[in-house]
């Protein structure tokens, strides 16, 4: 494939055909719609009654229900009835799994019902049966058989319908196919979509799910480069990353995936899966949007581009250039390593974690050595999550003169400071009283020839970090290639590069072409530099800015300079980078937000398994409601606790079922002594 239909150089959002939702629709020039999901039983209509309200009153677009019976969907009707008089007119959606019976009572009473292709008349038992081409055909014919009634009846009503695919629930006959893959979620979709199209129904949109954020970017990318292709119209989005969790791992876990996708022009409709009150996930979702929203609302005022150039049709986007990297899988980009007293940047060693000081050097010594101490890691039985790695500013001789004193006080600790300056004349002086040094290099600003000239390649890393903030984003690509190579001709090996930049998606992608083509292998050192933000928008943003490249393999180290606290500031970036999987830091929880499959309190049952099992670092913990995306989404975790129901709690080792029909008092001790019995359990250090 030489040319790509997704920008992965500057924003354009993709063009798809308009879906409506009632009153409301969405793709097409309509603003990115943030939506929800009830956790209430649906039989129970005061209870979903009221949190569509607070949902509503919270702003959220469209509210979906879950509907696992037929005797739930025929309350739908009491449900949408009741909120009609109260005056909330938000779009219904009815969330279908399994039953065909519960999907074709309930588009009688919604603006749209969502399906699984996973588990709509397809067998989904998790086994190894193998499938010939005869009998993959016959299932596929009959699962066409099945689908028929609803989109008729679909068209009838006027609803609309999302084919949405989870990672955790692929039918056995895709998985023997294709695997528990993008792949085979993107067929999945695809098998639904062209029977949609064979009937003449086009009121439809797409989700690819998955709580493994690498994985749910992928199968959005794969999706859109074949469906573009295949489909005779190019159909919205709805973005998600399924069993998020909660706290900031949720809030940025959810920003990581969608944030890249709607970066890349992707993405018509959202939801934030928390596992919260789901209220909660509307104010995320909207701080999510904004960006690419706010673009839409300047159409037609001076100084800003007109939408439709901020909107790309299918025909425009199909000759985008192929990234710096496969959009498709991950593969970490190739580096060199540089050795250090601390451990190996690049190559394939973990991505390491660097904060800034804000305190300064010259105006109080004693105030930044503290805060050294409090953001290093000073000592390996330290509990405390530190950074590895900082920099302290210094502007002048006078600070650099007065940096060596705190240095000294630092000890062992001195090799992981490192210094950043904008004075090319200050450089050879910081060589030798620091272990890194970083020159930051502004727009127009010219080195002088002499300076590479007094560089000899020894003692301390160099990092060059260009600052970039009006021109586009080619430049510091360009600029930093030319030095790159500068230093390459001296025998200069010794070297970081890096850029700050508003948007360093972009940037960093540029960057990667541009060293790719002069077969450069530099480590990175992926910068966050943002200052004067909320913290909600700081978290979005940063994930967003570098969990995207780290996603794309594309990082040796992550730096932060952001308002944060300091220990949130530091938790950010460890929770990034394990969030995009290339370094755990500590126990991962994979938790549903819960809804009316949900037989227990998910909330506080994963309060609960936190508490206990917090300390158990890079084990993966699955924590869902029920079994829709139970039995699946525990591939991607060591050990699950899914709901089975009213009756209890079944336990997973990955993908098996272990235990099942556990009593909920007794599924938290069951679930440790699980993790004890395969070796993966250690005591907690007082």
């Amino acid at each position: 494939m030489q040319n790509f239909p997704i920008s992965m150089y500057q924003y354009s959002r993709r063009l798809t055909r308009e879906v409506g939702f009632g009153s409301l629709s969405l793709g097409g020039y309509q603003p990115v719609r943030v939506e929800s999901m009830t956790t209430t039983h649906t039989m129970d209509t005061s209870a979903s009654v009221e949190q569509c309200r607070r949902l509503h009153e919270a702003g959220c677009e469209i509210i979906r229900l879950t509907v696992p019976t037929e005797k739930d969907a025929e309350n739908l009707k009491t449900i949408r009835d009741q909120l009609r008089r109260d005056g909330v007119a938000t779009p219904l959606v009815a969330d279908i799994h399994f039953s065909q019976k519960a999907a074709l009572k309930a588009v009688e009473f919604v603006e749209n019902v969502r399906i699984n292709p996973g588990n709509f008349a397809n067998t989904q038992k998790f086994t190894n049966e193998e499938y010939t081409a005869q009998s993959y055909d016959s299932e596929l014919e009959k699962v066409r058989e099945a689908f028929l009634p609803l989109i008729g009846k679909a068209k009838a009503f006027g609803v609309s319908m999302r084919i949405g695919t989870n990672h955790g629930s692929l039918s056995d006959r895709i998985v023997s196919r294709y695997g528990n893959t993008p792949e085979g979620m993107v067929e999945a979709a695809l098998e639904f979509a062209r029977i949609c199209e064979d009937e003449g129904y086009y009121d439809f949109l797409f989700s690819m799910k998955s709580s493994n954020v690498r994985v749910m970017i992928q199968a959005y990318r794969h999706l859109v480069a074949r469906a573009d292709t295949e489909l005779r119209h190019a159909y919205p989005l709805h973005l998600g990353v399924t069993e998020a969790g909660d706290g900031d791992e949720g809030r940025i876990k959810s920003a990581m995936g969608t944030g890249a996708l709607l970066e890349e022009g992707l993405g018509d409709t959202i939801r934030v899966s928390l596992t919260e009150d789901p209220v909660n996930e509307v104010p995320v979702g909207f701080a999510l949007v904004k960006k690419y929203n706010d673009l839409l609302k300047v159409k037609g005022e001076k100084g800003h581009a007109p939408v439709n150039r901020i909107i790309m049709s299918r025909a425009a986007r199909a000759c985008f250039e192929l990234p710096p990297f496969d959009p498709f899988s991950y593969r970490k980009r190739k580096s060199g390593v540089l050795s250090t007293a601390d451990g190996d940047i690049g190559g394939e060693s973990l991505p390491m974690v660097e904060t800034v000081t804000k305190a300064s050097v010259a105006a109080n010594p004693e105030q930044l050595l503290a805060e050294l101490r409090r953001r290093l890691v000073v000592d390996s039985a330290d509990k405390e999550i530190r950074s590895e790695l900082v920099t302290v500013p210094a502007g002048s001789a006078v600070e650099s003169e007065a940096l060596e004193p705190v240095l000294a006080e630092l000890g062992v600790c001195r090799s992981r400071v490192g210094v950043a300056t904008g004075d090319v004349s200050l450089v050879p002086d910081l060589l030798k009283r620091a272990a890194r040094v970083r020159l930051d290099i502004r727009e127009g600003e010219m080195i002088d020839k002499t300076f590479f000239d007094s560089l000899d390649g020894g003692g301390a890393l160099l990092e060059f970090c260009f600052i970039h903030e009006h021109a586009s984003e080619q430049v510091p690509a360009e600029v930093l290639s030319r030095i790159a190579l500068k230093m390459q001709s001296k025998g200069i090996e010794k070297l970081l590069f890096s850029i700050q930049s508003p948007v360093p998606v972009y940037a960093y992608r540029y960057l990667v072409r541009g060293f790719n083509e002069q077969g450069l292998d530099y480590p990175l050192v992926i910068r966050y530099h943002a200052l004067n933000k909320g913290r909600l928008e700081t978290l979005i943003d940063c994930a967003t800015q570098t969990g995207t490249l780290f996603c794309d393999g594309i990082g040796d180290m992550l730096a932060l300079e952001t308002d944060l606290a300091e220990s949130e500031e530091i938790s950010l970036a460890f929770n990034v980078l394990q969030a995009a999987r290339v370094r755990m830091s500590k126990t991962e929880f994979i938790s549903c937000p819960g809804c009316g499959r949900t037989y227990f309190d998910l909330e506080k049952t994963t309060a609960v398994i936190k508490a206990r099992m917090s300390h158990l670092k890079g084990l993966k913990i699955g924590i869902m409601g029920c079994i829709v995306n139970g039995p699946g989404e525990m591939a991607d975790a060591d050990f699950g606790y899914v709901g089975s129901g009213k009756s209890g709690v079944s336990l997973y080792v990955g993908k098996e079922c272990v235990a099942s029909n556990i009593p909920e008092k007794d599924a938290v001790d069951r679930l440790v002594d699980l993790i004890r019995s395969h070796g993966r359990w250690v005591e907690r250090v007082a």
